[in-house]
């Protein structure tokens, strides 16, 4: 809980920041027209008022209207009736009487509490600060710096997310919102960001602004692959991409982005034995990619906070488009008070669903799935799979599993010399599926759950339409 009444140590010249007639104002538009209330009961609180008889007045406003009966100077007396004069002299209904008295309309109701609250946050901010210093001085060797800014990230966070609840839109714009998507989807167009995966994005109608996708699946089925061949599909339409890799660095992210581009295998750059011609392939790529608007973060275990504020900085600089998390069991939790990793994966998600309402673009975060997969027979993936699950496939507007039977064959080739029959039958199934990745939609809030198939090419790491047997980033 945000303490937004403790008042900062102002300096003996200075009072912190606060507006009294602005407080006046808008207590005395709601005395007069309780309607006033519906203005700013979404992000004032009582604690946002300086003044402490301000306070009171706003809480049992609050709770006469929020009960549904009327609040005026005359039904309010008798809350305040024995209370001490104001100023040695002004009792409080007094006080009340002159509030109703010099008010006169309720059209700036919102603009008089927007004031309110935006000085309430500059007291919050320097009572953050006071506290950083404070910290820093007297912080015991076990509370190390690191641990007093994630502290403070986290103050921040929640000072942020306070005010930042969605404005109420009528029903007609949203209409004409609505009926502009359809428009543009019938005439060949795509709601959402397009993966340039076809039968992903037909499935789909794209990455949606605001919604949270979960990318989910075992060691091994291609999540990574599958991320950075959106990453690079959607930059190269010019759409910043903000690449969050705990688990990789940024170097490795971006080497399998230029291998995919320039069709050569992953492995091979790492170990050195690129020939000549393909050297020279990498270094043309690589001049080509260099300018793509992928902005990659390596920081391992970054929280939920960390990821907001870094995010918004995107937002504003970059105008960012796509978030991508790889992957979210990697991440921490911004509060102390999680007893059990579920509930740290629950704040984990709730966090990256509000970050994604809140910037308005789509994010894929990539997610392990549990070993009872491998206990199975069928070892394709199902919602309760996922790990730690807690709230992902609640927050989640999209679950995507990434399954591929050819992993799987490939571990139980039968001895060629004990049974050559059953080494041939095997033989033309891996030839059937090879390179064969099947898509679980197992979850959509917004349409139809199935399953589609891509094509994975194992040595660059990356995935194309299962027609194409090229690379999805050298297309």
């Amino acid at each position: 809980m945000i303490d937004v009444a403790r008042k900062p140590e102002a300096e003996p010249s200075r009072v912190a920041p606060h507006n009294l007639e602005a407080e006046q104002a808008l207590l005395g538009a709601i005395l007069l027209n309780n309607d006033a209330y519906d203005k700013v009961s979404d992000f004032i609180l009582r604690d946002h008022f300086y003044d402490p008889v301000h306070r009171r007045i706003y809480e049992v406003l609050s709770e006469k209207i929020g009960s549904g009966r009327l609040a005026d100077w005359k039904t309010l007396k008798a809350e305040f009736e024995n209370t001490e004069p104001i100023d040695g002299k002004t009792t409080a209904v007094q006080y009340l009487g002159k509030l109703a008295s010099n008010a006169t309309t309720i059209v700036y109701a919102r603009e008089y509490g927007r004031a309110i609250y935006d000085l309430a946050c500059r007291r919050q901010l320097i009572l953050i600060g006071e506290d950083m210093v404070k910290a820093a001085y007297d912080a015991p060797i076990e509370f190390p710096a690191r641990e007093q800014i994630e502290e403070a990230e986290q103050r921040l966070f929640a000072l942020a997310e306070h005010g930042n609840r969605g404005q109420e839109v009528g029903f007609s714009a949203a209409v004409s919102a609505t009926a502009e998507s359809v428009r543009h989807a019938h005439h060949g167009g795509s709601v959402g960001l397009r993966t340039k995966l076809t039968d992903l994005d037909g499935k789909t109608g794209g990455l949606h602004a605001t919604d949270l996708i979960i990318l989910a699946g075992r060691p091994s089925m291609g999540k990574s692959g599958l991320a950075t061949t959106i990453a690079y599909n959607v930059a190269k339409e010019g759409i910043p991409v903000g690449f969050y890799s705990l688990e990789m660095s940024k170097e490795q992210v971006a080497n399998r982005i230029i291998c995919s581009a320039a069709e050569i295998p992953v492995d091979r750059s790492m170990r050195g034995e690129l020939s000549d011609q393909e050297l020279r392939r990498f270094e043309d790529t690589r001049a080509r990619v260099s300018a793509l608007p992928i902005v990659i973060d390596e920081t391992g275990g970054i929280s939920i906070a960390q990821l907001a504020i870094r995010a918004r900085k995107l937002k504003r600089t970059k105008s960012l488009g796509l978030i991508i998390i790889d992957y979210v069991q990697l991440m921490i939790s911004t509060s102390k008070r999680n007893d059990s990793r579920v509930q740290e994966v629950t704040e984990i998600t709730k966090g990256l669903k509000a970050l994604a309402k809140e910037l308005h673009l789509p994010i894929l975060a990539l997610s392990q799935l549990n070993r009872d997969v491998e206990k199975r027979e069928d070892k394709r993936p199902q919602l309760a799979d996922l790990r730690d699950s807690g709230s992902i496939e609640q927050d989640a507007d999209i679950v995507l599993f990434v399954y591929r039977d050819e992993y799987y064959h490939r571990l139980h080739e039968p001895d060629r010399a004990k049974d050559t029959r059953k080494h041939v039958e095997w033989k033309a199934e891996l030839a059937r599926i090879a390179g064969k990745a099947e898509i679980i939609i197992g979850k959509q809030r917004h349409g139809a759950i199935g399953r589609l198939y891509l094509y994975y090419h194992a040595p660059t790491i990356s995935f194309s339409d299962l027609a194409h047997d090229k690379s999805a980033l050298g297309q």
